[in-house]
């Protein structure tokens, strides 16, 4: 699984993304948010398919390594977008630096304090430029908003759904934040804000978002945007645990692993390479 997601999934937008940036340095509105939403998928799909490589080939070896992704796309908060992202690096901080700068048992001011310490040394950990800094300011900003509010009622009256739509929103743009922090300097994260809304208007563009986004790669969003929330969902995982130990359902569920694994290698085969994104951290 890890293998499909990272060779069929995260390679496709990453060349999708490659492509139009080579293409068109000024690119249009439309064009601006299509890159964000393939670079929201993408950095999903290859570093929980990087962790899913390295968690099934450690259980080839005997050894069980517990799961660095809980669909963080079905958060419904900030918070809780953190407890299921990149669990192992979200443990070490809280055993390492949350808890030993006091964690949550000195007050609230200084829990929020702690959090929003936490929140800028992982923008640091990423890398030492502002850009990461922004980022980690911006999760931890919200992070610690939760913590102050979430025991009002009026927050608690909010209906999940709602929760879960603003909490992508924020993910959706702080991505962008993260996309661009290699860059030495602000300019180019605001710019890309100011084309996402339009800000900023080029006359000089030969594509726009509708030549990029042909059915191939709607029919692969769609599979990207299911895959990485309904399996996650409470119905779908007892159903799935009803049916697993069914010798019927086994067979079919290894015919389509193994389906997978070939379609794979084919589209290595077949498309560029992307490294994986995390190996620069």
């Amino acid at each position: 699984m890890g293998f499909a997601k990272k060779i069929i999934l995260a390679d496709t937008f990453g060349s999708t993304i490659s492509h139009i940036l080579e293409q068109e340095p000024h690119y249009d509105m439309g064009t601006a948010w299509l890159i964000a939403l393939l670079y929201m998928f993408q950095i999903y799909y290859d570093f929980s398919g990087y962790s899913d490589i390295a968690i099934g080939t450690a259980g080839l070896f005997g050894y069980r390594i517990p799961d660095n992704f809980r669909f963080p796309y079905l958060s419904a908060s900030v918070s809780e977008f953190w407890q299921r992202w990149h669990i192992s690096l979200g443990r070490w901080f809280r055993e390492y630096v949350y808890i030993p700068l006091g964690g949550n048992r000195k007050g609230i001011v200084r829990t929020c304090v702690n959090l929003s310490i936490v929140f800028l040394l992982t923008g640091v950990w990423h890398g030492a430029t502002w850009g990461y800094i922004l980022w980690g300011a911006v999760n931890g900003f919200f992070v610690v908003l939760e913590r102050i509010v979430r025991e009002w009622e009026w927050y608690k009256r909010i209906p999940r759904v709602y929760k879960w739509i603003f909490t992508l929103l924020i993910i959706f743009f702080s991505w962008q934040i993260f996309r661009l922090s290699d860059e030495m300097e602000f300019g180019a994260i605001f710019s890309f804000f100011k084309e996402l809304f339009g800000k900023i208007r080029y006359t000089d563009t030969y594509f726009h978002w509708n030549y990029f986004l042909d059915k191939r790669l709607v029919c692969f969003l769609i599979v990207a945007a299911l895959g990485s929330i309904l399996p996650g969902t409470a119905r779908i995982r007892e159903w799935y645990d009803s049916q697993k130990e069914r010798a019927g359902f086994y067979l079919v569920q290894e015919v389509v692993l193994l389906s997978l694994f070939v379609v794979s290698v084919l589209f290595m085969v077949n498309s560029n390479y992307q490294p994986f994104i995390y190996f620069r951290y």
